[in-house]
């Protein structure tokens, strides 16, 4: 304990390495409980923290994380017709994962790192869960240095140039993949991306995703994706080419039980986000031209498609980026639902629309919840003076 306190004190105020502090900081409040207490008045003895909420989201992405890295295997040993068991599935689904987390929290560390030291303050723990998601919201084909800059772009221009953690305005997550998307369309979008391929394919097995194949259906929209393999259970369960963490809705559903019982996610934001794109489509279906038309797919086929599950889950209810009031949440949340399905059913140039949606309604939350504080403070007002 004296060695200890001799080595903390050379990196406290006025010692030889002062400017270090945030390093030795970020390693004692993650590794230990440090006999800090609060003086004065009144005050609430809670062991909830930041850190400790972080490692609830972390838990909750795991069935997420778990089943991709299942997924990237069977899709591998499928494509290439080969027969395979779940340990070697999951053996090669781990040779994908591992890297991209390795980049990922390498990359976000350093940068976490060096802006902690540049203002002299603590190391924030938010990217952790932004560390969590990147990896999960990628093709499993994506080069590791295309997802170094992504990382970059996502923790610097859109986080830490806004103040660091709690002060960022869109999802960093999605401003990296959005950076992919617009920087690297080849590497992120398109039928050949989300299936890791060894050898030659072969001609029973298709690449493409549902949403991809939604786009040029050969008769029924239902029908077509049945034929092709993608029935509404399997899109349910998830083994299909897509995101890495995002195809399986158990998974996320799992997670979602998890957010919701702890207190972490927002179940207004989630449920608000399944109402409004279930009202999108039902709309969208009573005007679609034909049955072939991706206007005439089911509301919950869209549920369990793409990465709407995902997005409603743990993107949307990013505490900082989300409407922060109650009724706030309800329009936030029921805007991007309403959003997603415009963006599949009307732009047949991008097959998705969550993360747009999630992205645009990030910009609009703060205006959404002025609103409602302005609505609140009008109704008071009227009450009192009556």
């Amino acid at each position: 304990m004296k060695a200890h306190g001799t080595i903390r004190s050379a990196f406290e105020k006025g010692g030889r390495f002062e400017r270090l502090w945030p390093l030795i900081d970020a390693a004692e409040t993650f590794f230990f409980r440090l006999p800090v207490r609060t003086a004065g008045g009144t005050h609430v003895r809670d062991a909830y923290d930041l850190k400790r909420m972080m490692m609830i989201v972390v838990m909750a992405l795991f069935p997420c994380m778990a089943f991709g890295t299942y997924n990237v295997g069977y899709q591998f040993y499928a494509s290439a017709g080969l027969p395979a068991d779940h340990l070697a599935c999951v053996l090669k689904g781990l040779t994908v994962i591992i890297p991209l987390y390795v980049v990922t929290f390498a990359v976000g560390g350093f940068w976490e790192v060096l802006f902690a030291l540049i203002r002299g303050e603590e190391i924030n723990e938010g990217f952790f869960v932004t560390g969590a998601l990147i990896p999960l919201v990628m093709p499993p084909t994506i080069p590791l240095w295309q997802l170094a800059l992504a990382v970059s772009f996502g923790v610097v221009l859109g986080k830490e140039l806004f103040g660091g953690t709690g002060m960022n305005i869109f999802n960093p997550a999605l401003v990296s993949r959005a950076f992919l998307f617009f920087a690297y369309p080849r590497s992120i979008s398109g039928a050949g991306v989300w299936t890791l391929t060894g050898g030659t394919v072969v001609d029973a097995y298709t690449m493409a995703t549902p949403l991809h194949l939604g786009l040029e259906p050969k008769g029924g929209i239902v029908a077509h994706l049945a034929g092709n393999g993608f029935d509404f259970w399997r899109m349910f369960t998830g083994l299909e080419p897509g995101s890495i963490g995002e195809t399986s809705t158990v998974a996320v559903l799992i997670g979602a039980l998890i957010l919701i019982l702890t207190g972490v996610g927002s179940w207004r934001i989630i449920v608000s986000v399944f109402a409004g794109g279930g009202a999108m489509a039902l709309l969208c279906n009573a005007f679609a031209p034909s049955d072939a038309s991706m206007m005439a797919l089911p509301a919950h086929y869209h549920f369990v498609m793409g990465g709407f599950a995902f997005g409603a889950v743990f993107m949307a209810t990013d505490p900082v980026s989300a409407a922060g009031t109650n009724a706030g949440k309800y329009v936030y949340g029921f805007l991007i639902g309403v959003l997603t399905i415009m963006v599949r059913t009307l732009n047949p140039a991008y097959p998705e629309g969550m993360m747009l949606a999630i992205l645009f309604m990030n910009l609009f939350s703060p205006l959404i919840d002025y609103a409602v504080v302005r609505l609140n403070m009008r109704r008071r007002l009227r009450r009192a003076a009556g």
